[in-house]
Order: structure tokens, then sequence, then C-alpha cells
């Protein structure tokens, strides 16, 4: 890492570190901000944090970014056992901060959410290095919370933030969507080759994240012969955690993971998913009809609230996710029918949509690092 283009090139440029990851909703926003500074400066060195053991680890190089891991993980609450090791954990993962620091010698760091973020950005903060925050949810994490009292700005995908951060600090940029998303040109009968589908048959596309949603799979599981039934055809990301019944085929195309997003959207007529911040930005983007399904036991319910707001505005559907079992399927094959509202859905999400986040985002950045 320090050997990279050598001590002179790291006076020259600047050199920036983005901590945090743990889901796709922290790991592709912090990619799209990185892809931003690097289009405002190509020659800034960017280097990403996260933990060992997540999906960062994985989704950063293939995104063509360099990322050093920490031995570092969150409370456990399910086993109280297993916490016995989180303060020589936490320790360890600031000592391993220091050593990354001295190598990279950053200019700023910027905190997306996730394990990785805390010890990164107090680091940062000791030092009197500037210190962003990203902030997607409509209720901010107790990390965050701490880090935005010293954070040089804070931005945020929603307003209402004051009850967490300074208010001087607060920017409201929106969420960053991946710009292969936010960009894509793909055509919807090229994204139904992609998954080998069919162009006359209306296609649902179901996601419940990288980890998976279990009300959204069983009732895709239980009710999926009646989705076949009435001429539908699937694609079907089931997260690592959820093994379905069904393999590919037959006007199905399941996995455990999509990592090209951007063909399942285009190849998509209705999606159903859960409601975090990153989804619901990238799904105003796409313009796509939508049922959410709400994780109800996020922070403060927050993803309830982020489908209410949309449902509100007559932007998407929304079911909960007690009652999932037997109305998604339902719900589903009605929207499928009624063209009317299809069209009514996108052209009302579709005026939510934020494009320019990362670059807003990238630009204050810079702006506060001069």
């Amino acid at each position: 890492m320090s050997g990279v283009g050598g001590e002179t090139k790291y006076r020259m440029s600047k050199r920036i570190v983005i901590a945090g990851g743990g889901t796709g909703g922290h790991i592709f926003p912090a990619i799209a901000i990185a892809n931003a500074l690097k289009e405002i400066d190509k020659d800034i060195e960017i280097l990403f944090v996260g933990a060992k053991g997540k999906m960062e680890m994985e989704k950063v190089p293939q995104a063509g970014y360099k990322i050093e891991g920490l031995d570092i993980a969150g409370f456990n609450r399910s086993s109280l056992i297993k916490n016995i090791g989180l303060p020589f954990k936490l320790v360890k993962s600031f000592l391993q901060v220091r050593s990354i620091f001295k190598k990279f010698k950053p200019n700023a760091a910027v905190g997306v959410g996730g394990y990785s973020s805390f010890p990164v950005l107090r680091s940062a903060q000791a030092k009197k290095i500037p210190t962003f925050i990203h902030e997607s949810n409509s209720f901010a994490g107790r990390s965050n919370i701490m880090l935005g009292k010293k954070a040089t700005k804070v931005f945020t995908g929603t307003d209402g933030m004051e009850k967490f951060f300074p208010k001087d600090k607060i920017i409201v940029t929106g969420n960053p969507v991946r710009a292969g998303i936010a960009r894509s040109l793909i055509t919807r009968a090229e994204g139904l080759k992609f998954f080998s589908l069919e162009e006359k048959k209306k296609t649902i596309l179901v996601v419940g994240g990288s980890l998976g949603a279990r009300s959204i799979n069983e009732a895709i599981d239980k009710h999926l012969g009646e989705l076949l039934k009435a001429g539908l055809q699937l694609i079907w990301q089931t997260g690592k955690l959820y093994t379905p019944k069904t393999t590919t085929g037959g006007g199905v195309w399941v996995k455990a993971f999509i990592n090209q997003m951007e063909y399942a959207y285009a190849a998509a007529d209705i999606v159903v998913s859960r409601s975090g911040a990153m989804t619901v930005a990238e799904l105003c983007v796409v313009k796509k009809p939508v049922l959410f399904v709400p994780y109800p036991f996020a922070a403060e319910d927050h993803q309830t609230v982020n489908a209410k707001q949309l449902v509100n505005k007559n932007a998407a559907l929304m079911v909960k996710d007690s009652e999932a079992l037997d109305k998604v399927v339902p719900i589903i094959i009605e929207l499928a029918k009624d063209e009317n509202k299809q069209a009514e859905l996108k052209e009302n999400i579709g005026k939510l949509a934020i494009t320019n986040a990362d670059k807003r985002i990238a630009d204050e950045i810079i702006k506060n690092i001069r």
C-alpha cells in the first residue's frame, strides 16, 4: 500500500480513507462516492477500510479499489457470551487503524456506516483530520451520532436530521446510487436476455437485500406456482441465508446474489423489496412499480417510515412483514394485470429520484480538504 506511487505522489495528491460496510446499503454508496471523487480528480488516492469477513472485502476490490480489513465485530444480541472478546477487538482495530494511517497518511476520512467506521473516524478526529459522515437512513445509527459531533460535515439522505446531528454540519444530499444503475442504458430486452427470460411475459424482480428477507422468500416459495400460472416470470435474489425450494429454469432465475443489478432493474416490470434507504433511492431512479415489505426490526422501524413516505405519495405499495406470506403474491398478480396502476406508480416514484448525490458529496469533501 505505502509503496504504490511512492511518497512523492502521496505528497502531490489527496488521500482519502473511506470506512464502513457490512451490507450493500453501505458498500455501494461508498463506491459511488469514491468514483465521484475520482471523476473530480483522477489523482486522488482512495483506500477503503472494512471489517474482515464482511462483504466489503469482496465487493470493494471488484470495483477496483484497495481495502484493508480490521479485526472488529458488532455487539451480538442473540449470544452475550460471544461479546467477551469485543473490547479486545476494538482495541486491536484502533491499533490497526493507527498502522494504516501511518502508511497512508490520509487527508480526510469518510464514514458510511458499519463496524469499521467508528475506529477509523474516531482516529481521524483525534488527529484533527477532516471527517465526513454519510447517514442514509431517516434514523441515525449510534456510532454516527457520536462521530457527528466532531465531524466536518454530515451528509444525509433525508431532511429532519437535526435531532441527531449539529444543524450547521448537515447537508441534505440524498443517497448515492451506483453509477451502473443511475446511468444505465440497458434495455428491457437486454436485461431479459441476460437472465434467459421471455420478452412477452411480465417479469417480477424479488430482492431482500444481501442477506435476504425471510418473509418475502417464504411467500415466493409458497406461492410460486400461482405466480407462474398467472403468466409471470421471476428474477429472485434470495440472499445468502435462504435456500429456496426451486432452482433456475421454467421462467424462474434464482440465486443468492445479483452482481449486475442494472440488468435486473432493466428486465423488471414490477419489484418486490425491503425498503432500506439505498434500495428506495435506486428504485426511484429506475422508476419501477414496487411492493415494499419493510423489515420490522430495523432501528426505530425506519424501513416502514421509508416505505410510507412513498405510499403516501402514491409512489409505491406496501404490505406488512407479518402479512407477507399470503398477501405478497396476490398483490403482485393483481398489479401485473393493472397497467394504469403500474404507470401511475412509475410516474410518481420517478419524481422522487436524486441522481447526483454522489457528486454533491464528493464536491463537499474536496472543498473542505483544500
